[in-house]
């Protein structure tokens, strides 16, 4: 090698030397390929405008994830965003399950192989509307726990799930410091909302999990949402729909600005209307982050999916961010997935002059403003935005521009308008579903009714009401509740208070009322008048949750179940009391196709509420998404074969009177050409033959 040639080498290295020793410096994380200033992420040496899109591996099948990775990589986005479910992964305390929908390392090659980055939000608790916020209900058990504070109880195990992780991304190496795709991790969430309520235990807490996090050496930084002491070299982060107006900015100048969770839409409750956010909207309040020098924006959901089983949240529907730039089925929800697409190509064609050049604020009006980044004379990228409600025009370097109302207007070259927030060019399409299959004939349909016990044939027994959370421990959404006791008159009154979710009253076997919470009001009271005979007299309660709770301080304290029982005011609460975990349906596992041979089904007749329904059909044609409308239905759960697509509560109708949700995704994958089972399990009396197997289009 020539002397120059081996001059240059050497103060290329010193120059990289020094670089690294003044990022560490000014506190920027030292992540192997992935570092960080007060502007942005630093990949291999290149700072980085990123967009993410949250993808869920449980909440779609494998067989869905390349279709999904890949209508986001042609969307714009680079990085897909995943929680980790706690409550998948180790469902009985030292047991792990990492397969089928639960393979996060089979996901995130797939999005490597893809060619885009990963951001892990491991938590571990992680709230998304899952059940128990991802926290195994075992936890719940431990003597003397304390969910998310400074509690050795709890930091034993959450440091030991963590830790079980991060081990497990690095045996195949898929951190970014290993030559893998994961640039970002995440510890805790959102516990800003809940961190005063602790007290002292609270901050303590905070800084604990930071350095737990930092102490595992993944060789990438790591984050905290809503988080604004996030410490050390933590990096703190904006949720929300407005985080270009609502975030306080980085708790430090060398850390840079991101949005780790950009509402696409909301989550959806039974009894609620869809939120319904503008792509419009949408892509205004990320040109605004950007504007503020944001440098990472996370849709969530890029991909919402499905809430599979019971692992939905309380009163949460099936349907996970339905209104998604994908929706449910994977399907491309336009014009949201194409307007967001050409804002990402308009801030990529200048994000070299936006990441190194000096930005300034000018006043173009009382409610306009101009971002601009010039580096030089030919180097200038400029955001002009229109805060009114109305069009206006404004002077630009001279130039006169036209600004639609609440809008941002994206100059690549400070002249040329390439991108307008309000001005969508990417067509709206419609949601098609397409009836394929319909199963009005009784003879299609058989039925088991579940045996509704009384107190002579349930254990254990206890003097009083027990919390259904601690005693069904997640094994069931049902908790029966039963006792006895003699009376002498016909008539009579029942009061029956419950914190969740569901209530369904029996009095000697005949159903004598059924009421039910809401998702913003859990408790309610069951009062109706009843029929007694006299003498000894047996009331059954069958106690349904939907979903456990999510969010909250001291969620290992929450309840849920019967509270309280008196009859013509006569308190029963502390009366002894037989108790049955679950359906008997559920012990036989008749949704099965060997379970359901364990139970002599008969002919469709009339409709009784509790009853198990079985029919069978042949998988439709094609490759497009298969959807059941239940429209029919009442609430229950429904299986194809063998596996759970999740809680219906049809009968739950919004202000508008409609569903708040009709169909439900069964996955390709789940279905055989022929001789597919469906199994219902329905509380009330819904109608089975006005059910229908429907593929799902757009166009």
């Amino acid at each position: 090698m020539e002397q120059k040639e081996k001059l240059v080498v050497k103060c290329r290295w010193w120059w990289l030397l020094a670089l690294l020793l003044l990022t560490a410096a000014l506190g920027g994380a030292q992540g192997g390929n992935v570092t960080y200033d007060g502007r942005s992420l630093i990949i291999n040496g290149e700072h980085k405008i990123l967009f993410s899109g949250s993808i869920h591996y449980p909440r779609s099948t494998p067989e869905m994830w390349p279709s999904l990775i890949s209508k986001a990589k042609e969307g714009g986005i680079d990085v897909i965003q995943t929680y980790v479910f706690w409550n998948l992964h180790e469902p009985q305390q030292g047991q792990y399950d990492f397969s089928g929908r639960r393979d996060v390392v089979r996901f995130i090659k797939e999005i490597q192989a893809r060619g885009l980055y990963v951001t892990l939000r491991i938590g571990p608790y992680i709230e998304s509307e899952w059940t128990y916020g991802g926290l195994p209900v075992w936890l719940h058990d431990i003597p003397g726990i304390v969910f998310r504070s400074d509690n050795e109880p709890f930091k034993y195990q959450m440091q030991k799930f963590t830790t079980k992780i991060v081990n497990l991304m690095k045996s195949h190496n898929l951190y970014a410091s290993q030559g893998g795709p994961i640039i970002l991790s995440q510890i805790e969430n959102e516990y800003a909302n809940v961190e005063a309520a602790f007290h002292e235990r609270g901050p303590s807490y905070v800084r604990w999990a930071a350095q737990t996090a930092v102490g595992l050496h993944t060789g990438v930084p790591w984050a905290m949402c809503k988080q604004d002491d996030a410490p050390g070299p933590v990096i703190n982060a904006c949720n929300g729909m407005e985080c270009g107006n609502t975030f306080k900015g980085p708790n430090s100048p060398h850390k840079p600005s991101i949005w780790t969770e950009n509402w696409t839409s909301f989550y959806q409750a039974f009894g609620n209307e869809p939120y319904l956010r503008s792509a419009e909207n949408i892509a205004y309040n990320v040109a605004l982050f950007i504007a503020k020098k944001g440098s990472y924006v996370n849709y969530y959901m890029y991909h919402g999916g499905t809430n599979f089983g019971r692992t939905a949240a309380a009163f949460m529907i099936t349907a996970y961010y339905d209104e998604a730039p994908l929706d449910e089925y994977g399907l491309i929800r336009q014009p949201k997935w194409g307007h967001l697409r050409d804002l990402h190509a308009a801030i990529k064609s200048c994000s070299k002059t936006l990441l190194s050049a000096t930005q300034t604020t000018l006043s173009l009006g009382r409610q306009q403003e101009a971002y601009v980044f010039r580096k030089s004379k030919t180097q200038c990228a400029a955001f002009l935005e229109n805060r009114e409600n109305k069009e206006v025009t404004v002077p630009f370097f001279r130039i006169p521009y036209k600004l639609p109302p609440k809008s941002i207007s994206i100059l690549p070259d400070c002249r040329r308008v390439a991108f307008n927030t309000a001005k969508v060019s990417a067509k709206h399409s419609t949601r098609t579903m397409n009836p394929v299959v319909h199963f009005k004939s009784a003879q299609q349909w058989e039925l088991y009714k579940e045996a509704i016990p009384n107190f002579a044939r349930t254990t254990p027994r206890a003097n009083g009401l027990v919390d259904q959370i601690s005693t069904a421990k997640d094994k069931s959404d049902y908790l029966w509740y039963t006792f006895r006791f003699r009376h002498s008159s016909s008539r009579s009154f029942l009061s029956a208070f419950s914190q969740g979710h569901v209530l369904h009253a029996f009095v000697n076997g005949v159903l004598a009322g059924s009421a039910h919470g809401t998702h913003n009001d859990v408790p309610f009271t069951m009062e109706r008048n009843i029929k007694l005979r006299k003498g000894i007299n047996h009331i059954s309660f069958l106690s349904a949750t939907v979903g456990l709770p999510d969010s909250g301080a001291f969620l290992e304290r929450k309840v849920a179940g019967l509270r309280n029982v008196r009859v013509d005011g006569r308190d029963f609460t502390h009366h002894t009391w037989g108790y049955q975990v679950g359906l008997l349906g559920e012990k036989l596992q008749i949704y099965t196709v060997t379970g359901s041979r364990k139970v002599q089904w008969k002919r469709l007749g009339r409709l009784h509420p509790l009853t198990w329904y079985k029919t069978t059909f042949d998988a439709p044609p094609g490759n497009n998404p298969v959807a059941l409308d239940l429209g029919s239905m009442g609430k229950g759960e429904v299986w194809v074969n063998g596996e759970s697509i999740g809680r219906y509560w049809v009968s739950f109708v919004t202000a508008k009177g409609k569903p708040s949700q009709r169909w439900y995704h069964i996955p390709r994958s789940l279905l055989k050409p022929s001789g597919n089972l469906l199994i219902l399990f329905e509380e009330e009396t819904g109608n089975p033959r006005g059910i229908s197997l429907d593929t799902v289009t757009w166009s």
